[in-house]
């Protein structure tokens, strides 16, 4: 391969590993925490874009400034991540953390399927378009290439998802809460942490970052139903090559995927689809648990 072409596939990897890390990441935080593997990611994903571009439609549609449509897509996902993360965990999962996983994935599956078709109710099924961000922010030339600045932005803005998770969690007082919670409920009951609101807390950031991933996403793609039940199960594989419930490991996760889709991509096309779940595959016969999975606590 000329150098060309590496730097294509490079940036175009990395492209495509920011937008499932921002999915994944909200995902691997809510199992981190409350051990849950939450179905219904999908759908805040998808609900995440449907709002920003509907919205992003009528600002646009009034000859707003263009600048307010970044607005919307971050207004977009608090708006989301703050009811639907006190929705879904006080309405839905409060009543199943001691039930069986296996319950409590068929209960986020229903969720999730019940907020599919709220999404065709609200908005329909014809596609919406809001690519006037993009637009604005213009194009970039790297390695005699031209790559648009908002996909790029997009890389940006996962490294700082990245950097502000892994500090909150590892150096703040309410992370080591966190940390501890994760390490033993338990105990941390006993010590008097609030674990109740530390639930509450965990899932409706889990939940802003995944409608954040759809808001983002929205001025790239056509926003149109199914988009939620694409990216539920990628995030799950690159949650699953990372490790359960460790930030790094969704970072590093998604770029060893995205760096594997862009090469089939370019180099070998017809094995797309199939490169993903290989790795997949092949992490977990080597190791179950996940390239990142972190420590766990052994009983005695």
């Amino acid at each position: 391969m000329d150098f060309q072409l590496i730097a294509i596939i490079l940036v175009d990897g990395l492209i495509y590993s920011s937008y499932l890390f921002m999915v994944a990441v909200g995902l691997t935080v809510i199992f981190g925490v409350q051990k849950v593997l939450n179905v219904t990611h999908g759908s805040f994903y998808a609900f995440g874009a449907y709002l920003a571009a509907y919205f992003m439609g009528i600002w646009y549609a009034a000859d707003l400034p263009d600048i307010g449509g970044f607005a919307i897509i971050f207004l977009s996902a608090v708006v989301l991540g703050v009811v639907f993360g006190i929705v879904i965990e006080r309405g839905l999962l409060k009543f199943l953390y001691d039930r069986d996983e296996h319950i409590v994935v068929l209960a986020t599956f229903a969720a999730f399927l019940v907020l599919e078709d709220v999404i065709i109710l609200i908005w329909g099924t014809n596609p919406y378009l809001a690519f006037q961000p993009m637009e604005m922010l213009g194009n970039s030339e790297i390695a005699d290439l031209i790559f648009d600045n908002y996909n790029l932005s997009m890389i940006a803005l996962s490294f700082i998802v990245a950097f502000v998770s892994w500090y909150a969690l590892n150096r703040t007082r309410q992370g080591k809460m966190l940390l501890a919670v994760i390490f033993d409920r338990e105990i941390s009951m006993a010590m008097g942490v609030n674990v109740t609101g530390v639930f509450l807390v965990t899932f409706i950031l889990g939940t802003f970052l995944g409608a954040l991933g759809g808001a983002y996403q929205a001025p790239t793609i056509s926003v149109q139903p199914g988009i939620g039940v694409e990216v539920i199960v990628l995030a799950f594989a690159v949650v699953v090559i990372g490790g359960m419930g460790s930030i790094p490991g969704a970072l590093i996760g998604a770029v060893v995927v995205g760096i594997a889709r862009a090469t089939a991509v370019h180099q070998f096309p017809q094995v797309e689809l199939f490169v993903i779940y290989a790795i997949m595959a092949i992490v977990l016969i080597v190791r179950p648990q996940g390239l990142f999975a972190p420590v766990t606590a052994r009983k005695i």
